[in-house]
């Protein structure tokens, strides 16, 4: 893996901008089409708002979704809201583009059968991403997938739902998905993420985001994220 150290969390935000800016541009000029998944949290904020600024063709390019909470449309703890407001919006991404993943639906489990259908509608079967962007948390979680969870098992699905992870459950691609993207770009930032990053890095498949393929993979690490 692949891995630049920058000064500042924005710093590390606007580098993974510009790699999956590259990514994106060299499919859709190769294919004429591109798909790319974002993860939600606070880090990726910036690159957002970085990406909304990139010269891209984005109604050739599909959008969705790496993980989501299980809430109400119209609650600001979705990941959706921010992608709405730093990257949809700003850049006018046509809304047929974007796919968020639909947990509004009256059960998660049927809301993760619906993705996983249009996953495939889209990207094929099996479905496979030209870029992916991956966070990761202290304790190792990468998307939603969170150590200790039952959906760590499931083999069998493209989405999986978790269980009560900081008050609500999840929907997240699983690791089929994931280690079927072209591109994967971590993007890893905070002081807190020291010993998860050393982890990540010796590929300590114990924690979630070890699990995660390697082979071609971006980590962009603020300085205060990289081990001592």
């Amino acid at each position: 893996m692949r891995t630049k150290v920058f000064d500042t969390p924005e710093a590390a935000a606007r580098g993974a901008a510009e790699q999956i800016e590259r990514w994106l541009a060299a499919a859709v000029s190769d294919r004429g089409r591109a798909s790319v998944a974002f993860s939600g949290g606070r880090s990726p904020t910036p690159m957002f708002d970085a990406l909304a600024k990139a010269e891209l063709s984005w109604r050739q390019i599909d959008v969705f979704q790496a993980d989501e909470r299980v809430a109400a449309a119209d609650s600001p703890t979705r990941n959706l809201t921010g992608l709405n407001a730093h990257l949809i919006g700003p850049a006018g991404i046509p809304q047929d583009n974007l796919h968020a993943m639909p947990v509004e639906l009256a059960g998660p489990d049927a809301a993760a059968d619906t993705y996983a259908a249009t996953l495939t509608a889209i990207l094929g079967d099996p479905p496979v991403l030209d870029v992916l962007h991956l966070g990761m948390g202290a304790d190792g979680h990468t998307a939603s997938l969170i150590p200790g969870d039952p959906s760590l098992t499931v083999d069998d699905r493209l989405v999986v739902l978790t269980g009560l992870y900081q008050g609500t459950r999840r929907l997240s691609l699983a690791f089929d998905v994931l280690n079927r993207a072209r591109h994967v770009v971590f993007l890893v930032t905070g002081a807190d993420k020291q010993a998860a990053v050393a982890r990540l890095l010796a590929r300590d498949t114990s924690i979630p985001a070890g699990r995660v393929r390697q082979e071609h993979a971006f980590l962009c690490l603020d300085r205060a994220a990289l081990p001592e």
